[in-house]
């Protein structure tokens, strides 16, 4: 471990293999189906999760982890590490970056930043993973802020819904529960906008299209430039794997993941999202 460690919560979907590699504290948000609580990916896996989210009469509900479970991680971590760069899901979504800031002032003696990043999901995992690889090179707690703090613009995050069946059972992300009123058969592109708020991007008639739309939107952001990219899904691997594929072929990778998308959104959204969070080291969604 580096002298400056960082934090996030489950919500990054970051590949395991990564979350090892680069020693990243993942704090689970929480699952609940009826009386049962599941710590999530730890307890429940993504796969679990949306086979009961199918089955289920009754819709799971999240909650975000305690300033008791905050500052017991800190203090473990800070057993280790000079500093803590703590990275979480956008405000607008969850209470995580206000629990983690209270912990924060707990622990007065230990430097901690905590950081809205304003998205989630593997948008989020690219803010967090830069951090953390800053750190593994032996980066100041103020490099490693200001590393994260530089990926924050540059991140972008679109994705498709399946079924607006979960959002009209009681789901509320944003702006996209404007959706809630439409009887329209489509299958609106959801993105996570500069506030940090989720809305609703395009509404196409079809999945296909939906797809399509997402690789030419990427297409216009990226360029010839090289890209960091993830194939994110909900329960949809074999549709991920074939996106993943077109995404080699059609872009100059850095690096490219497949990763499941959080289940803590997905008591939302339902299953079958599909989409691609990205970044290129020129750019961004505005100026930092």
């Amino acid at each position: 471990m580096g002298k400056i460690a960082v934090v996030t919560d489950s919500l990054a979907n970051i590949p395991a293999e990564l979350v090892e590699r680069y020693h990243i504290h993942v704090i689970p948000i929480l699952v609940m189906f009826g009386h049962e609580t599941f710590r999530d990916g730890v307890d429940i896996t993504p796969r679990e999760f949306y086979r009961r989210l199918r089955e289920s009469d009754e819709l799971p509900t999240t909650a975000v982890p305690s300033m008791e479970e905050f500052v017991e991680l800190y203090r473990r971590v800070g057993q280790e590490a000079e500093g803590i760069v703590s990275i979480h899901l956008s405000s607008k979504l969850s209470a995580t970056v206000e629990v983690a800031g209270a912990a924060a002032k707990v622990l007065s003696e230990l430097p901690i930043h905590v950081i809205d990043t304003r998205t989630a999901a593997m948008a989020q995992g690219f803010i967090v993973l830069e951090a953390a690889r800053a750190a593994a090179r032996g980066a100041s707690l103020e490099e490693v802020v200001e590393r994260a703090r530089w990926m924050m613009p540059r991140v972008y995050i679109f994705a498709v819904l399946d079924t607006l069946e979960y959002l009209h059972r009681g789901g509320r992300i944003g702006r996209a529960a404007a959706l809630m009123g439409s009887m329209l058969r489509i299958k609106p592109i959801l993105y996570v906008a500069e506030d940090g708020v989720v809305d609703v991007l395009e509404k196409p008639r079809t999945k296909a299209r939906a797809v399509r739309r997402i690789l030419e939107i990427a297409e216009e952001k990226v360029g010839s430039k090289p890209v960091h990219m993830a194939v994110v899904h909900a329960d949809a691997l074999e549709e991920a794997e074939r996106l993943r594929d077109e995404v080699a072929s059609r872009f100059d990778c850095a690096e490219l993941y497949v990763t499941d998308f959080t289940p803590v959104m997905g008591t939302h959204t339902g299953p079958g999202v599909l989409g691609l969070a990205f970044w290129t080291e020129e750019g961004g969604r505005k100026s930092s």
